[in-house]
């Protein structure tokens, strides 16, 4: 994002046109995710990791050497296909190699690359395309994914892959209602946290009073809550996975809202900002819970988590856009934010009253001296 003023000058753009090469990203990711799921459901997890990097770095070559509008969206398109895999994915191999009392948690450490991103990578990325282009910010990352690999030849053990495990079986998840409830939790409660952070700089430098040079230092205070969250939010979905979650979106919903009241002054500012960023604990959390409800269908579910998340980024960029254009104030994303908690909270109620009615039905099968499906689970 901080680097679309120069891109939209040199693909000659208008800044709101260049917006597009955020979005074509974002669609590649809601594309990639459910199609390298099921097209490579047989691959060994390490070879399929080392696939994605690889096409992860043809996408940010491709961005660093576009020579116009048109080859720049298919290259960011192309760089987005691998996202979802790549942390899905990962986050199978993490979970694979501790005890079940640690999945969360390592799939926690994970998406830590996430948060981190917010404190380092950003700023890093920023100060390069100021200095020496957004061309070399993307080399940049490029030289990353390929350090990446490096690492990732000598550190991640081979995961063997479920001997049972096909497109056919990957497919069959999305006949779960649970795997659908616990996308659209995802996609809503979550959605809160972009309503917010799509428009924070206008919102501290308009209603909060920072100048430009301030707002970074508020991001990287917001980035710090989310690598804080991100540790806490594995630890307590390992103690109590639903009721975590339920206490996350509530979180959500409390410091969202807040935010609208809080931004009129500074030193608030920064404490609300740190607090929501804890809020980033949920998605540790929701990766688990679709690892538990998804049955055979693993990699579809660890993926399509992604999936839903970029599609929260777009229903909270839009939403919060809205109250913006309709008057309502920068500050407002804050309500905006917190409805979208609040509705990610009704969907997983919702969630453990079909998990409820489904144990109390498999239970009266059971007393009728029915016989249930070898395979099949209260959270079908």
């Amino acid at each position: 994002m901080s680097l679309l003023p120069g891109m939209a000058a040199s693909t000659r753009v208008s800044i709101p046109e260049a917006g597009a090469y955020i979005s074509a990203y974002a669609v590649g990711v809601v594309v990639g995710a459910p199609l390298i799921a099921v097209c490579a459901a047989r691959w060994a997890r390490k070879i399929l990791l080392f696939a994605l990097l690889a096409l992860a770095l043809v996408g940010y070559i491709g961005s660093a050497m576009a020579w116009d509008s048109i080859s720049l969206l298919v290259a960011r398109f192309i760089s987005g296909l691998p996202h979802g895999a790549f942390y899905g994915v990962a986050s199978l191999v993490a979970a694979a190699m501790v005890p079940e009392c640690r999945k969360a948690r390592a799939i926690g450490f994970v998406m830590l690359g996430l948060a981190a991103a917010n404190v380092v990578g950003v700023p890093l990325a920023t100060w390069i395309g100021q200095d020496w282009g957004w061309r070399a910010a993307f080399f940049a990352v490029a030289i990353g994914c390929v350090f990446t690999a490096i690492m990732m030849h000598f550190f991640v053990p081979s995961v063997a892959t479920n001997a049972e495990s096909s497109p056919a079986s990957e497919l069959q998840g999305l006949k779960r209602p649970m795997v659908w409830l616990t996308l659209a939790i995802a996609s809503i409660g979550f959605g809160g946290m972009f309503a917010v952070y799509s428009y924070i700089t206008p919102t501290l430098t308009e209603v909060a009073g920072f100048s430009e040079q301030q707002v970074p230092l508020a991001l990287a205070i917001w980035g710090l809550g989310m690598v804080f969250g991100n540790l806490v939010g594995g630890w307590l979905a390992d103690c109590a996975l639903v009721p975590s979650i339920f206490g996350m979106l509530a979180w959500n919903a409390i410091f969202l809202g807040l935010f609208s009241i809080a931004v009129s002054s500074r030193p608030l500012t920064f404490v609300v900002l740190f607090l929501i960023g804890n809020g980033f604990a949920l998605v540790p959390a929701l990766q688990a819970r679709l690892m538990k409800v998804a049955g055979s269908a693993q990699t579809l579910a660890a993926t399509l988590n992604h999936s839903a998340f970029n599609i929260s980024n777009a229903v909270g960029a839009t939403l919060g856009g809205l109250a913006i254009a309709r008057g309502m104030g920068w500050a407002a994303t804050g309500w905006v934010g917190s409805a979208l908690a609040i509705g990610g909270l009704g969907l997983m109620v919702l969630s453990t009253f079909r998990v409820k009615s489904t144990l109390r039905s498999s239970d009266k099968r059971v007393r009728r001296g029915c016989v249930i499906t070898e395979g099949a689970s209260p959270t079908d």
